[in-house]
């Protein structure tokens, strides 16, 4: 699927420059998402994924109430009590697809958070690369509240990488909500910034990584990813050998060259 084709199902995607941004739309809902949603959201990854156009993925959502409620309980709920073991998991693997895209996705993420992050949309900003807080936002893994595990959509594999295995047991055994100030302690979040400049603070980031190596930022996701499953020794070679074929690209030379010639470089589109 092209960008030009995307499905945009409960979601806008826009492009400029470089920068994806991917807005969640349906603020009546607090942006909860759908059966077709899902799909839809993680084709755009997908597609964003091949798109040599785009450099960085800002991710939000839409209206006041916050970012993303989780999965629709009107839309999805009902269904699911009417479905077997095979249709349940088709909808768990399909929960789970979009969470690995994002995670997988060949360019980097950031999540602009505000007001309520819970069930699935607290998934999805874990998948996202950075996280960016308003004040008033807050985190939940709501699953154990209505009698699901914690561990869904990859939150058991995610989680315990970014805060440890102890607050990642927490959150997930308990399913209470986190406000921003102690996310931002734990590391969930990287950076709270006012309300009224979240927007702007998020497109500066997507703006300043999508100005970088784009084939680098692209190795150091894929190391990152690697380098949680291997021991360190394994970890070391790795990264010379990546390093090794970054210094091969023109991008490397471009820098020094920028360098010398003192200004900004200008990395390959």
């Amino acid at each position: 699927m092209s960008l030009a084709n995307l499905r945009q199902e409960g979601f806008r995607f826009e492009l400029e420059d470089g920068v994806a941004t991917l807005t969640l739309d349906r603020p009546d809902r607090i942006n909860a998402l759908t059966f077709a949603s899902y799909q839809a959201m993680r084709d755009a990854f997908r597609a964003i994924h091949e798109a040599r156009e785009v450099r960085c993925v800002v991710l939000r959502g839409d209206g006041p109430r916050g970012f993303c409620s989780g999965g629709d309980v009107r839309d999805i709920i009902g269904e699911l009590f009417a479905r077997d073991m095979r249709g349940l998991l088709e909808f768990t693997r399909l929960t789970g697809a979009l969470v690995q895209t994002i995670h997988h996705c060949r360019v980097p993420v950031v999540a602009a958070l505000h007001g309520v992050v819970c069930g699935a949309g607290a998934v999805i900003a874990l998948a996202s690369d950075v996280r960016l807080a308003a004040p008033d936002a807050r985190i939940a893994f709501l699953f154990p509240k209505v009698g699901l595990s914690g561990a869904d959509m990859g939150a058991a594999w995610l989680l315990p990488r970014i805060v440890g295995h102890g607050r990642a047991s927490e959150l997930l055994l308990t399913g209470d909500f986190v406000d921003a100030e102690r996310a931002e302690q734990m590391g969930l979040f990287n950076r709270i910034v006012p309300a009224d400049r979240l927007r702007d603070e998020a497109h500066a980031w997507g703006r300043k990584i999508a100005d970088g190596p784009a084939f680098a930022h692209a190795m150091t996701k894929k190391m990152l990813d690697y380098e949680a499953h291997v021991d360190f020794a394994t970890g070391i070679e790795a990264e010379a050998q990546a390093q090794a074929i970054c210094m091969q690209h023109p991008d490397f030379r471009e820098a020094y060259d920028a360098w010398v010639e003192k200004r900004a470089p200008r990395f390959e589109r």
